[in-house]
């Protein structure tokens, strides 16, 4: 069974940095698609960063350019790296594995960004 554990989410102000990362065990990594979704409170979960299993990658309007997705197949772990964070930016940010021809499985407990001064 698929565990991910996410991790590196905090406090920060607008304009700062973060690195979140999501460590992933119980299945093969490699073969998956692999996403960052985030749900902001009162709103439903959003996927903002995709990557595919050749290193692909897709993200929403709101974070291109901004959010950058990358894995480690070595460490079974998918990263976030997040820039120049905004307020709006502030959600509970999830990790999900896509399995080759299935869809998004088991999610983690996600970790909290927020976004204030």
């Amino acid at each position: 069974q698929v565990q991910l554990v996410e991790s590196g989410g905090g406090l920060v102000q607008p304009g700062g940095s973060l690195r979140l990362s999501c460590a992933v065990s119980g299945i093969r990594f490699d073969i998956n698609d692999m996403a960052w979704f985030r749900q902001a409170p009162g709103k439903q979960r959003d996927l903002i960063a995709y990557i595919t299993r050749r290193g692909i990658t897709n993200y929403v309007d709101s974070v291109k350019g901004r959010f950058t997705i990358s894995r480690d197949n070595n460490r079974d772990t998918v990263y976030l790296q997040m820039n120049n964070l905004k307020p709006e930016d502030t959600a509970v940010y999830y990790c999900n594995a896509r399995p080759p021809g299935a869809a998004f499985g088991s999610w983690g407990r996600g970790t909290q960004v927020t976004v204030s001064s």
